[in-house]
């Protein structure tokens, strides 16, 4: 049974830890995270870009598989089906296909827009009982389509979103989405300090969560992140083991061209992965 994300947040940002969301693409992936989850008895959330949805063929597609794989997986532990970056029209899309949870990007408009939209949806999440995180301050790199620098946000804006009654927020910190070029200057804590400050209980959320180094992973949970995005970091792994049973003509030998047997070692490698962040993020053993 699919849950909101607020109580498994909130808890987190009171406990000091902070709870994964791992985007998912496919089959493989679906079922390597909740796994992984269950394994660990760690809370989860499966994030779902408009992108993701699309290649799934639809939002509802992604809700029915997930709802019967808890079931027939016998998962126990809080799982969230989370929007990511959504715009307007996707997250009521997600609404209505069953969803528990949504992201509004609307980092994007002017800030007034992004607070006229931001309220709209903050009323739907409330009388469906869903989360509902938003963004301030656009993460840098790319995401579906769209490029940023990873600017900071401004506290205030944070303050004026937050107050909105939305569940998580997540602002901008010098944060990027995909590989960290070689010039990055870190993560902004004086930035993520002063958003904190203003916006109190509010569970922030750190996008990028591929390759930003331990500490400053550690450092940014002691200062109120609640939830991390890890999406490329899964996806370089499931490659990585994927060339290497092909290099090795293991789909060569008998039926192991079989996709059971092909995309067995990716999918034990995002289990891999899956593992070594929820150690890191502290929720091992939070469910």
């Amino acid at each position: 049974m699919l849950v909101s994300a607020k109580e498994m947040l909130e808890k987190a940002k009171a406990g000091k830890y902070a709870v994964g969301q791992f985007n998912i693409n496919n089959l493989e992936w679906t079922k390597a995270v909740l796994a992984t989850a269950q394994e660990m008895n760690s809370p989860v959330i499966l994030g779902v870009s408009e992108g993701a949805g699309k290649y799934m063929t639809g939002f509802k597609t992604v809700v029915g598989m997930v709802n019967g794989m808890m079931e027939e997986m016998k998962i126990t532990v809080p799982v969230a089906l989370h929007l990511d970056h959504g715009t307007y029209e996707g997250c009521l899309k997600c609404v209505e296909a069953g969803f528990s949870s949504i992201m509004f990007d609307g980092s994007h408009y002017p800030i007034e827009e992004n607070v006229a939209k931001t309220r709209e949806l903050v009323d739907i999440c409330e009388k469906k009982g869903m989360s509902l995180e938003a963004e301030v301050g656009s993460i840098g790199g790319e995401e579906d389509g769209v490029v940023g620098a990873g600017e900071c946000a401004d506290p205030k804006e944070c303050k004026e979103i937050a107050d909105l009654g939305v569940t998580m927020l997540a602002a901008g910190i010098g944060n990027i989405h995909g590989k960290y070029p070689e010039n990055w200057k870190g993560l902004s804590f004086e930035t993520l300090a002063a958003v904190q400050e203003l916006t109190g209980d509010m569970p922030l959320v750190l996008h990028g969560g591929t390759g930003i180094p331990e500490d400053m992973i550690k450092k940014a949970i002691s200062l109120g992140v609640a939830k991390i995005n890890v999406n490329t970091e899964c996806q370089l792994s499931f490659a990585a083991a994927t060339r290497e049973y092909i290099e090795a003509g293991k789909d060569l030998q008998g039926k192991g061209f079989d996709p059971r047997k092909l995309l067995a070692p990716g999918a034990e490698a995002i289990k891999a992965t899956v593992k070594e962040k929820m150690e890191l993020f502290g929720s091992v053993n939070k469910a």
